[in-house]
């Protein structure tokens, strides 16, 4: 029963959607709906985006009080493949305004009674295991430059790596690993939780779908990952005051993006 509804879907067989062919100028038009879904009711989305900055502050703080500070890059950078999971709740104010539904932040909430949420859960516990594999990586990578002992501060840590050549090292292999990490988090999961609100495929489906959609439109992905990349590192630049508006955007553009790619079933 638990791999009928977390991998199989609702259907006797597994459902595979068909995945178009876009052009750049649908990443930048999914993207000009998103902001245009963000600023229809921004209000709704207070609840939902203030834990984005509160919680990266919270990773700043700790990492400099607890001797983490080696930590602290990659903590940061992991909002991005934690990302697709934790905008579940933007993805279903998209789909309400699609169908021109009452579209408030308690809305974002019901997305937990879709059917489904096995086949969510078990997609954002690969996420997880991948966010968790990439700090493990990211600690054993500075230790074997550095040693086992974190810097006494921001600054030291700076230095360390901008004016060190084990530093300049641990930048390139560094975000080298990073970006392995966030391509394979892109091509599993660039639409697959979008499709699993939208129709009971399951999560090899949903994943299947993705790593098609990615490879069709190799350019437009990661045109749009750029596009992520860019506005994530606004967010932090204004100190993560900026995250409790590029993630509701991100995340109501990447439904655009799923309904650019992915064809609507057959009625």
């Amino acid at each position: 029963m638990s791999q009928f509804h977390v991998f199989a879907g609702s259907k006797p067989a597994v459902e595979y959607p068909h995945v178009r062919r876009i052009h750049y100028r649908d990443v930048f038009s999914a993207l000009s709906k998103g902001f245009q879904d963000f600023w229809a009711k921004p209000s709704h989305y207070v609840f939902l985006c203030l834990i984005y900055p509160l919680a990266g502050l919270f990773i700043t703080y700790w990492s400099a009080n607890a001797n983490a500070l080696p930590l602290l890059f990659p903590l940061m950078s992991g909002f991005a493949l934690l990302g697709p999971f934790a905008a579940i709740g933007l993805y279903e104010i998209s789909r309400r305004r699609e169908l021109n539904e009452d579209a408030s932040w308690r809305h974002a909430l019901e997305v937990w009674r879709s059917p489904s949420v096995p086949a969510i859960l078990a997609i954002g516990a690969l996420l997880v295991a991948v966010f968790i594999a990439w700090l493990i990586v990211a600690q054993a990578l500075y230790v074997e430059m550095f040693g086992p002992f974190a810097p006494a501060s921001l600054l030291a840590l700076m230095d360390q790596v901008l004016n060190t050549p084990q530093g300049h090292s641990l930048f390139w292999i560094g975000n080298a690993i990073g970006l392995g990490f966030a391509l394979f988090t892109l091509c599993t999961t660039i639409v697959a939780f979008p499709l699993l609100l939208d129709r009971d495929v399951g999560a090899v489906a949903a994943v299947c779908t993705s790593v098609k959609v990615f490879f069709r439109n190799p350019a437009e992905c990661l045109l749009w990952a750029a596009i992520v990349v860019a506005l994530l590192a606004v967010g932090f630049a204004t100190f993560l005051v900026g995250l409790a508006i590029v993630i509701p955007v991100l995340g109501h553009a990447t439904w655009h993006l799923y309904r650019k790619t992915v064809e609507a079933p057959q009625l």
